[in-house]
């Protein structure tokens, strides 16, 4: 019970500057009505107890099992084995993902239904799943992870200049939004459970990381041939703001609550059932940790439940309209700057990031400290949404002008940085972007490019989530640079440098 009161500590330290920012902005730039507030409050609470649950689940159960997963997947032998699981937990991991839910129901909603949640949903669960296997066979194979993320972000650069800007901004937001609070610690498992059987202890901490960057690579892939197979071009999107604001305090959550715990459910079942078949055949844990595995899988139910019924009834509507009424201010520099703070304090909150965090410092043994890469995770997502604050204020930016340059530094620095630095930093890009980005910062671009005349929601809205991806690679690789320096300078070994 001892680590359920860390992890609540944890999380109020972490949600407590995000209550802050909106209880500031209220009594200053965007006042908000009782009902809204009275939602924020609950939803705040929920989100709280949701999260602490939701990660300490995620260490009793979640995390041991993929990481046990990975472990039978190894000692096979067998590539076809490896591939084929791969494929198949890639596939139902993402389709349990609740962040790309979020973004797939938004992108249905100011579409009108011509792009349905369903249809983004399986692709990019296709996606994930192919790659995420591609990732596995690398790890077995010791292909350098620097080299692979070239090869995709080439791909990636090719299929972009055949699709629509519409796409672009979907497809990059796809990416980020299916790495979130559910899939990062099981992929991050399985990576490591695969990569601990090696003889080699530094190359298996080096690819301990990067499985993440490679199957997010996989989404962004997968809905940029959709848009080209299916010649989707000329989409536009709009927030229809007047139903975002209700009198009812309580009604949200019960209508939110139901729908979410069943998609949640059913989304879990088959990891469970794929879980129940390989602990017969192969784990064989032991009577009583299997059923610590099983009270794990179900906090990490019941807290995402009541961590996304917060978020959806409660934070995600005040993120819309905080940003539809700093946009309709006369001076627009106040989007950008509440567009910074943002950024750099909601990202605290992600509980993936925390998951990251904790696996990098055990894996190198305390040499990377959590909390400095949590600082420069901080810095990178401030910078990303100031920025795309900046694009939906400036007509003529676009989101490619960010992202080619960006993803090109990004592989450049792949080459210099040391190895361990590079699967960490392309982790941080799928991981920064999780539930907390994926509904109030999403939410307040939204409401941002509907108040702002000239931009449009769909292209402009969206895309953020893609910046929120990329900049903390930029960022985790500097901190990788700084590290080999500084080694260098007091004579050290260049920890994960080959």
């Amino acid at each position: 019970m001892n680590i359920l009161v860390l992890k609540f500590k944890e999380v109020i330290y972490a949600v407590l500057p995000v209550i802050f920012i909106v209880t500031l902005l209220h009594f200053t730039l965007t006042p908000l009505s009782m009902p809204l507030i009275a939602r924020f409050g609950i939803g705040t609470v929920l989100v709280i107890v949701g999260l602490a649950v939701f990660l300490f689940g995620v260490d009793v159960g979640l995390t041991p099992v993929g990481n046990a997963m990975g472990a039978a997947l190894s000692k096979t032998n067998k590539l076809w084995i490896v591939i084929g699981a791969g494929i198949l937990l890639g596939f139902f991991i993402s389709i349990a993902e609740p962040d790309l839910h979020i973004l797939a129901g938004q992108i249905e909603l100011v579409t009108d239904g011509l792009i349905s949640k369903a249809a983004i949903v399986a692709v990019v669960s296709v996606g994930i799943a192919l790659f995420m296997s591609a990732g596995l066979v690398r790890i077995v194979y010791n292909y350098p992870l620097y080299k692979l993320l070239t090869l995709l972000y080439l791909v990636i650069l090719i299929l972009s200049l055949l699709t629509s800007k519409e796409f672009l901004a979907i497809a990059f937001d796809s990416s980020g939004a299916t790495t979130g609070a559910l899939t990062v610690p099981f992929i991050l498992a399985l990576a490591i459970g695969v990569a601990e059987l090696k003889k080699d202890r530094k190359a298996s901490e080096n690819d301990s990381f990067g499985l993440v960057a490679v199957a997010s690579a996989g989404a962004i892939i997968a809905v940029l041939v959709m848009s080209i197979v299916s010649k989707s071009d000329k989409i536009s999107g709009s927030l229809n703001y007047s139903d975002i604001h209700s009198s009812s305090i309580i009604l949200p959550f019960i209508k939110a609550l139901p729908l979410i715990f069943a998609e949640i459910l059913i989304a879990l079942t088959p990891i469970l059932i794929i879980f129940l078949i390989m602990q017969k055949m192969s784990i064989k844990m032991s009577k009583r940790t299997f059923k610590k595995r099983l009270v794990g899988f179900a906090l990490t139910l019941a807290g995402l439940v009541l961590f996304l019924t917060g978020v959806n009834a409660g934070f995600m509507e005040v993120g819309s309209i905080v940003g539809y009424e700093a946009a309709s201010l006369g001076n627009k520099s106040y989007v950008i700057i509440v567009g910074f703070v943002l950024g750099f304090v909601t990202i605290l909150a992600e509980p993936a990031v925390h998951v990251l965090t904790l696996q990098i410092e055990e894996v190198t043994s305390g040499y990377v400290k959590r909390r400095i890469v949590l600082g420069f995770l901080s810095i990178g997502v401030s910078l990303a949404v100031g920025l795309s604050m900046i694009r939906i204020l400036i007509p003529g930016i676009q989101l490619w002008h960010y992202l080619l340059p960006g993803y090109l530094i990004a592989v450049l620095m792949s080459y210099l940085t040391p190895k361990l630095f590079v699967g960490i930093a392309f982790d941080s890009g799928g991981v920064a972007s999780g539930p907390m980005t994926a509904t109030f910062i999403l939410a307040f671009a939204h409401g941002v490019a509907e108040a702002t005349e000239g931009a449009d929601v769909l292209v402009d809205g969206f895309g953020m989530i893609a910046m929120v991806a990329l900049m903390p690679i930029i960022a985790i690789q500097a901190l990788g640079l700084i590290y080999k320096i500084k080694s260098k300078k007091t004579g050290g070994s260049d920890h994960g440098a080959a």
